[in-house]
């Protein structure tokens, strides 16, 4: 893949000024800029949400199908919590400051939400970080079907005009296709791209531990309680299916309101392969804000309710999303840029809503 090139005719000097007020923050204030108590109390915790009500499923021999189900949804949220606030930090070297524990805790977090780590390193740091709402390249805007419609540049089809009522469906079908085709095809698809030319050997090794973790995943969760307890086959699959729509709506309903909104653009590669923008100027015009007043909501999805503060500063830990806001926004009015923002979440999922509304109907 030939990278786009970003041009700033200012010299970039936005990013610069922000970066020197950033970094004065951290050192005015004697801390890190990677995580901290908070973030590792609050990674047990939903360790702690994912694994007790499983485990719960194999203590308690025969509960009624919708406590069975209850518990396997529970384990959902905490699938979702890990995946927002744990393996994001950890897979942008940002959980901690020594990057071996960042691997490991990304690799060991990854394997319970049933991804894969190194597929998201490409797909996420270095393709969604790097071409915020760049239709053919970044993979969070590429829609996994003809039905689903999330950019301008994507050609409109009649049943486009209905998407903004069914697109939550396949929200919550998101999980099921990460354990299970999806890290497949994006392997072959980076190999085709580029991403292991020259690294043979690193490519076998991610095919054989894509294979291995895909395996164990799936005999931890259905092979296990199909061994070990009495409950019936279809009722383990049911209970497995909760979990997973659960959590695939939940990343969904965080990750999209950031970026497919009715104020954020979609930018194009132009033909000298350039895109007519800095690199900071342009996460500012892809990336919306909401509910930032909220503390349980932010606690929990990891800050990346503070998506502005993400994009311009992914090698900073999400704990300092909130303390840096106040900055961004500052430096932003200075230079007269736009810091799109909605107050709550739900007004942040109805924009989208509406986002999606206006793809099935506009060209």
């Amino acid at each position: 893949m030939k990278a786009a090139r970003y041009t700033a005719p200012d010299g970039d000097a936005f990013y610069k000024a922000l970066r020197k007020r950033v970094n004065q923050y951290f050192k005015e204030n004697n801390i890190k800029k990677t995580g901290n108590a908070t973030l590792y109390i609050k990674t047990v915790l939903l360790f702690l949400l994912l694994w007790v009500p499983f485990a719960l499923t194999f203590v308690f021999a025969d509960l009624p199908w919708y406590l069975y189900c209850g518990l396997w949804t529970l384990t959902g949220f905490g699938m979702a919590g890990i995946g927002l606030s744990v393996m994001h930090d950890a897979v942008h070297d940002t959980f901690s400051s020594n990057r071996k524990l960042n691997n490991l805790v990304g690799h060991f977090s990854m394997f319970f939400i049933g991804g894969f780590a190194e597929n998201w390193r490409i797909q996420h740091n270095h393709k969604h970080h790097t071409y915020t709402n760049v239709a053919g390249v970044d993979e969070d805007i590429k829609s996994p079907i003809p039905a689903l419609r999330f950019t301008p540049d994507v050609p409109k089809r009649s049943i486009h005009k209905f998407q903004f009522l069914y697109a939550w469906f396949f929200y919550g079908l998101m999980t099921f296709m990460w354990t299970s085709s999806k890290d497949v095809k994006q392997l072959l698809q980076f190999k085709a791209e580029g991403f292991y030319d020259g690294r043979n050997k690193a490519y076998r090794r991610e095919l054989t531990r894509l294979v291995v973790w895909k395996v164990s995943y799936y005999l931890l969760y259905l092979g296990a309680p199909i061994v070990f307890t009495d409950y019936s086959i279809w009722l383990i699959l049911a209970g497995y299916s909760c979990k997973h729509f659960l959590a695939g709506l939940t990343l969904s309903a965080v990750f999209q309101p950031a970026h497919v909104t009715t104020r954020t653009e979609f930018p194009k590669i132009e033909a000298d392969n350039t895109i007519a923008n800095s690199w900071a100027a342009h996460q500012i015009l892809t990336t919306q804000n909401f509910a930032m007043k909220s503390k349980l909501f932010s606690w929990y999805v990891g800050g990346l309710n503070f998506q502005i503060e993400h994009h311009l500063f992914p090698n900073i830990c999400h704990v300092h999303y909130k303390k840096l806001s106040p900055i961004v926004q500052e430096v932003a009015k200075g230079f007269n840029l736009p810091y799109f923002q909605q107050p709550t979440f739900a007004s942040a999922i109805y924009d989208h809503g509406k986002m999606l509304y206006d793809l099935g109907r506009k060209d």
